[in-house]
């Protein structure tokens, strides 16, 4: 792959990074660049636990979809990413309006790439980092994809 990412490729990647599950949980990708990802997610009501802070959950997937996304720029455009495995921290609660997730892949392989993600909490005009993660990742051709039943 090129050193740079085309228009094309960053447009469909973005297009291509908000769909399904993660369309429901309103994420979006907004500053792409080769092995980088950062994604945004506007915090509703439903992003929220009991205690009304925003849900683990809703960190840890934002955390691991945005580093799959940084690794998808670098991957020949016939490839796919799966998560391998991946561990999260949790810093301190969040309850801001805003999540900000900045990806960014420290070690590229030929199959295997492992990645870091920090979620930031907007509170009015400041951030604050509520989680950090480390993400294995594998690249697979599409081909060994297996289609699923519907």
């Amino acid at each position: 792959m090129e050193k740079e990412l085309t228009r094309r490729r960053i447009q469909f990647l973005k297009k291509d990074y908000s769909r399904g599950f993660i369309a429901d949980c309103g994420f979006r990708a907004v500053n792409y660049k080769r092995g980088y990802l950062e994604s945004r997610l506007k915090v509703l009501n439903r992003h929220r636990q009991q205690d009304h802070y925003i849900h683990a959950g809703v960190i840890a997937t934002m955390a691991d979809h945005t580093a799959g996304y940084a690794a998808f720029s670098l991957v020949p455009e016939d490839h796919r990413i799966l998560t391998i495995e991946f561990k999260i921290n949790f810093l301190e609660a969040a309850y801001g309006q805003a999540l900000v997730c900045r990806s960014r892949i420290l070690r590229e392989g030929g199959q295997i790439l492992v990645g870091e993600s920090e979620v930031f909490d907007q509170r009015g005009r400041e951030e604050a980092l509520v989680a950090k993660a480390m993400v294995t990742l594998r690249s697979i051709h599409e081909s060994k994809i297996k289609p699923i039943q519907k």
